[in-house]
């Protein structure tokens, strides 16, 4: 299908909703990316790209611009939080020589993305909180300030607390998994190597890496607990109850945390994967589509990918129905083994004491260290993706 001509609104000007944006526009639609925050921009946290979203970005042309603000991973190391010592690693530098893992902040992503789409033609407005979607032959947005826009497709990528997924979908309520994370951004001290570095001990575990020029480190920590958190990034919380959670682990682990500032806190909610991802002229991408825990470090590369595929389905079909069923298609169970896989991880890092804990480490130590290729293997049916090989 000829895209050229086709008017396309965007709600959500995160990663994956500028990614699928550029995406678009590069095919010859014309697109409009609406935002509800007064700027574009995330600021405070850090993400992995990792090879299957890095295909993304190399396709959309960013490569050169992304090698600029990030560092390059070198290992995943998996660690006894309270001895510091390594229970195993994860030899990025194993990867074929074609993939590479990739840190970098939030904030510098969306930027490359959003200056590019920019440059390609999007038009992106600021202050545009929608209200509700209404599908159609050519869908309506009701905007909260009581303005009204139409478009020949709407394409939701505003998250967990999406206007558009609730259209297409019965109300489901996620439920809360008993762990809060805080994340925050302190100086790197330590010489923290260009490593993603998995702290773990029981109910609990820290991931640090750096970012930048490698002279910041990125600072998320879970914890499993009953008291309740909303699920929101915007909430900052009190740095000892930080420290204090944590007070058991090593001295590198304290080092760190001595310099956290105001961290913000979130509960983490399992959201069910959406039944619906499209609608008459409406569709939705990453986490309005499928929220994931962030124990795969997957959110920003899943939504990368939906990007990438519903640009590509839409080019490849007859028509938008036919685009919009072919997206869900390829890409809803891919995203729902991620998901679970991620779930999976939060109880690995946070086992008890005991001889389960003690075999799982014995195991993942013999593994990393006699047969270290065969343990990134186990990561090929993720990392070695690639949504933007031709079908």
């Amino acid at each position: 299908m000829e895209l050229g001509g086709l008017d396309i609104t965007v709600i959500g000007g995160g990663i994956g909703g500028l990614a699928c944006a550029l995406a678009l526009q590069q095919r010859g639609a014309s697109v409009v990316v609406l935002e509800q925050a007064e700027a574009i921009t995330e600021v405070g946290a850090g993400i992995q790209i990792s090879p299957n979203g890095l295909r993304v970005i190399e396709a959309l042309g960013l490569t050169e611009v992304l090698e600029t603000c990030s560092v390059q991973g070198r290992a995943v190391s998996l660690r006894n939080g309270k001895t510091g010592s390594e229970v195993a690693r994860l030899d990025l530098t194993r990867l074929p020589p074609d993939q590479r893992y990739i840190f970098v902040h939030r904030a510098d992503m969306v930027e490359l993305l959003a200056s590019a789409a920019r440059v390609q033609g999007v038009v992106i407005r600021l202050l545009q909180k929608v209200d509700t979607v209404q599908p159609g032959a050519r869908p309506k947005i009701t905007l909260a300030n009581g303005d009204h826009r139409d478009a020949d497709l709407v394409i939701g990528a505003d998250g967990i607390h999406s206007a558009v997924r609730p259209v297409l979908n019965h109300a489901q309520k996620p439920f809360f998994t008993g762990q809060v994370a805080w994340r925050c951004i302190v100086p790197n001290t330590t010489h923290h190597p260009d490593h993603a570095r998995v702290h773990m001990g029981p109910g609990r575990h820290i991931v640090t890496y750096p970012l930048r020029d490698g002279t910041i480190l990125n600072v998320v920590a879970v914890q499993e607990r009953k008291a309740w958190a909303a699920e929101s990034w915007s909430q900052a919380d009190d740095p000892d109850n930080l420290r204090k959670a944590f007070a058991d682990f090593g001295a590198d682990v304290h080092r760190i945390l001595a310099q956290a500032e105001a961290p913000g806190v979130w509960g983490l909610f399992r959201h069910p994967v959406a039944a619906r991802w499209h609608g008459e002229n409406c569709a939705i991408l990453g986490d309005a589509a499928h929220p994931t825990l962030p124990f795969l470090a997957q959110g920003a590369n899943m939504a990368l990918e939906d990007a990438w595929v519903l640009a590509d389905s839409l080019t490849s079909a007859t028509d938008i129905p036919n685009g919009l069923a072919t997206y869900q298609h390829r890409r809803k169970a891919r995203a729902t083994r991620v998901i679970d896989a991620a779930s999976r991880n939060a109880r690995n890092y946070h086992l008890s004491p005991g001889p389960l804990r003690f075999a799982a480490h014995s195991a993942l130590r013999v593994l990393s260290r006699a047969a270290p290729g065969q343990l990134l293997g186990r990561f090929d049916w993720l990392y070695g993706h690639d949504v933007t090989r031709p079908r």
